[in-house]
This record gives C-alpha cells, sequence and structure tokens, in this order.
C-alpha cells in the first residue's frame, strides 16, 4: 500500500473476472480477495520485501520459503525470517541479481531503496535511540525539543515548541514506541496534551497502530497526530543535511537521478 507503506494480506477467494464496465481500464482484470491483515513493511525482513518488491504484479513467490512466511505474517503479524517458518525453504537462498528472467530478480529499485533505509533506522535507533532520531528531527523542522532520559518519562518522551525556549506555540507532547501502538495510548496521550497546556500530541512509532488504535486516532485527527515509519523517513530525507553528523552517519544516505517509470 504506496500511501501508508503497509503490506495488506489476505486470501483469494474466487476466479478471474474481466469488468468490461469498468471505467479505467487498468482495474479490469480481477480477482476476488478477502483481505484480513495489514503489517508495516517495517517488520517484514529485507529478503522477503525483495520478494514483495518484484516490478511483475501478480506471481508465485518462490524464494526463501515465502509462502510460509507470508501465511505467518497474516496470522502473527511478524516475519519468522526463511528458516523460522516450520517449514524447509523450497528454494535455496538467492540474491535478486542471482538469477534472470525471474520475477523475483526484478524489483521495484525506489522500493527496494526505501526498505534498505527502513531496515537501517531499525537497526542503528532501537529502544530510546529511536527516541532520539525523532526529536533530533523535530529539532530540524525548527522546534525546541527538551528530551526525556531513559526509563520512566510518565508517557512523554519528547516535548517540542516553537520560538527561543521553546514556549510557542505549536506545542507538542511526543510519545514514541517501537512496538506496535495501542488504543491505550491514544487515549493517555490524549490526557496528557489535555493536563500539560499542550496544543498537540505525536505519536511516533516504528512498527504502525493497532485498529483499535487507527480508530481511536481518527476520533481526534486535530489533537493527535502519527508519525509512522514512512513519516520518519520522510522526515529523515527532508532534512538530511541539516542533522547533526553521527545521525548522517549511521545513515549514509546519496541522492540518485532516474528516469521515472511511466508505465
Amino acid at each position: 500500500m504506496k500511501t501508508t507503506r503497509e503490506i495488506a494480506l489476505g486470501r483469494v477467494t474466487g476466479g478471474y473476472q474481466y469488468l468490461s464496465d469498468q471505467e479505467d481500464p487498468n482495474c479490469r482484470h480481477v480477482v476476488a480477495v478477502d483481505w484480513q491483515n495489514r503489517v508495516p513493511r517495517a517488520v517484514v525482513k529485507q529478503d522477503l520485501l525483495y520478494t514483495l518488491g518484484s516490478a511483475i504484479s501478480i506471481f508465485s513467490p518462490s524464494r526463501n520459503n515465502a509462502v510460509a512466511r507470508l501465511e505467518h505474517l497474516l496470522v502473527h503479524g511478524e516475519d519468522p525470517g526463511a528458516l523460522g517458518a516450520g517449514t524447509a525453504p523450497s528454494t535455496p537462498t538467492q540474491h535478486p541479481e542471482d538469477v534472470v528472467d525471474d520475477p523475483e530478480s526484478k524489483p521495484n529499485v525506489a522500493e527496494v531503496a526505501a526498505d534498505q533505509i527502513t531496515t537501517r533506522i531499525g537497526e542503528e535507533f532501537s529502544g530510546h535511540g529511536f527516541a532520539h532520531l525523532v526529536a533530533e528531527l523535530l529539532r530540524a523542522e525548527g522546534f525546541e525539543v527538551d528530551e526525556a532520559p531513559p526509563g520512566a518519562d510518565g508517557g512523554i518522551d519528547i516535548t517540542a515548541g516553537r520560538g527561543l525556549l521553546g514556549l510557542e506555540s505549536p506545542k507538542v507532547i511526543v510519545q514514541v514506541k517501537t512496538g506496535q501502538i495501542g488504543s491505550e495510548v491514544v487515549a493517555q496521550l490524549n490526557g496528557l496534551v489535555s493536563t500539560h497546556g499542550a496544543d498537540y500530541g505525536l505519536l511516533a512509532t516504528w512498527t504502525g497502530l493497532s485498529k483499535p488504535a487507527r480508530d481511536a486516532v481518527k476520533h481526534q485527527r486535530f489533537r493527535v497526530k502519527v508519525w509512522d515509519s514512512t513519516d520518519v523517513i520522510d522526515a529523515l530525507q527532508r532534512n538530511y543535511e541539516r542533522l547533526p553528523e553521527d545521525i548522517r552517519a549511521r545513515v549514509p544516505l546519496q541522492r540518485v537521478w532516474m528516469l521515472r517509470d511511466e508505465s
């Protein structure tokens, strides 16, 4: 899902159909699917992301025990890895460049780059390190920021505001979570915003929100905002040159120009 950088998982429930009355010719060839779950791309390991990033729209994955891992993702929301899904890999582990004329060897370059950045951030900024990264991104966006030290923080990981002392609006209270966020976290943050006289609450999450949490945020859309992994990466790319040298050293990026796919 390009808008949220999530992976939607479901089961095919019907055969191929051609919808001749569909206005968009790109949407006429369909199969019926029961969509059952969505998971953030951040929870999927790089080798499986290569497979899912194929430039081919419909194909049967065969590498790295992909089918068993997709089944596990559907039920449990996590990727057990090539050897952790309970069955042996159907084919030997290979890198995308080792095979030709294979859908799984033709990944979407932009998706692969985004996934590599996601993987690096997840490895380099775990635990409190992720909160520090979010704080630096807010500083790069022009906020005066106060970070809570590691440990008990009363639900407030970061406070941020505009102006010389950080006392001008928008004043923001930030909670940072590397695990999935539940609806109780949304409720807690909403209460902290009121108690501390802030303007907004920001939930920074690396692995996304549960469905109840997403519903709770929808009801607080003018009070609580969410930064998921996609938003964090967008902020990092937008502010990259303004970030401290140690952050840039841990996530070394370079800009590459290439022709856009017009298909």
